[in-house]
């Protein structure tokens, strides 16, 4: 494949069957994507940054147990039917909204068998096209989309795209690491690096540095050859990094630190941030949940310390 004439991207990949347990009771019988924050699913922020990114063929990788991600971005004819007879016109046109936003293909990843496993679960959708990987667990908030942002350096570099972010030093072994050099990126609003190395969740002490990848991907059809054949890595799971350290033997790889804000949804303290500051970005709760912040009583509430 030409790599430099082949950068157009129409299609996502949405892994989503994981079992959510960091989550649990919560995420038992509920979706861990399906986790609202204030009144709108996980997913559904990912989803809404790849149709403003410019994708609009999407694959979810589900699982087990996640059959409301379908209903949710299906048509709920009964529900329509009752806002309409009781004339909630606004609630009607969120609701529809939805359903219009985007026509959704899935794929059953039928065993937990990590991250690289459940992309080569979408190899047959993807086919021999380039296309994007967003992680739902990564609420990034930015002017410029950021699956844009890689789509941009995609077309620039020519060679698959990971999201980057600096890290605490304590927080590395929680991520897959990468070390690069610096490289221009034309019109890129943060630094963007050549990868020479990548590890998963490596301890401090030996990490190459603390510029971590976090839930955004463009990648080359390529990887799929490697998924299907390496070993099973951290966890004994298919690790999309190994992957990804070893197509970097075959053609560079590309780091963007991207502009925006980013949330850990997947860990609850990153996710109960993510509701207050999201909460107070909306024009119709932010003011008064602010008022509330301010007049809390932090010594009126009841917690212990461990």
């Amino acid at each position: 494949m030409n790599e430099k004439n082949n950068t157009i991207v129409r299609k996502a990949v949405f892994p989503a069957a994981g079992l959510g347990t960091r989550f649990l009771p919560a995420t038992k019988a509920m979706p861990k994507e399906m986790l609202p924050l204030v009144d709108k699913p996980l997913i559904q922020y990912a989803v809404e940054e790849a149709v403003q990114s410019g994708i609009h063929d999407i694959c979810i990788v589900t699982g087990r147990g996640k059959t409301a991600i379908e209903d949710h971005f299906d048509v709920s004819f009964e529900l329509e039917h009752v806002l309409h007879s009781r004339k909630k016109n606004e609630l009607l046109e969120t609701v529809h909204a939805i359903s219009n936003l985007i026509d959704i293909s899935y794929v059953r990843q039928k065993e937990s068998l990590g991250l690289g496993h459940a992309v080569l679960r979408a190899r047959n959708h993807v086919g021999l096209e380039p296309f994007v990987v967003i992680l739902s667990d990564d609420v990034i908030v930015s002017e410029t989309p950021c699956t844009r942002q890689l789509l941009d350096a995609f077309e620039q570099f020519g060679g698959p795209i990971v999201a980057l972010m600096e890290v605490p030093w304590e927080s590395v072994s929680s991520y897959g690491i990468v070390s690069g050099i610096a490289v221009n990126g034309r019109h890129l609003p943060r630094p963007a690096y050549r990868i020479s190395d990548l590890v998963e969740k490596p301890r401090a002490a030996g990490a190459p540095s603390n510029l971590a990848i976090v839930g955004r991907y463009v990648l080359t059809p390529d990887v799929f050859g490697i998924l299907e054949t390496i070993s099973p890595g951290h966890a004994g799971e298919i690790q999309l990094t190994d992957a990804l350290r070893a197509l970097n033997c075959q053609r560079q790889i590309y780091g963007v630190c991207f502009e925006g804000r980013r949330y850990d949804a997947g860990d609850r303290l990153g996710y109960l941030k993510a509701c207050v500051e999201l909460a107070l970005q909306r024009d119709d709760l932010g003011r008064a949940f602010a008022d509330y912040l301010s007049h809390l009583d932090l010594q009126g509430i009841p917690y212990k310390h461990k």
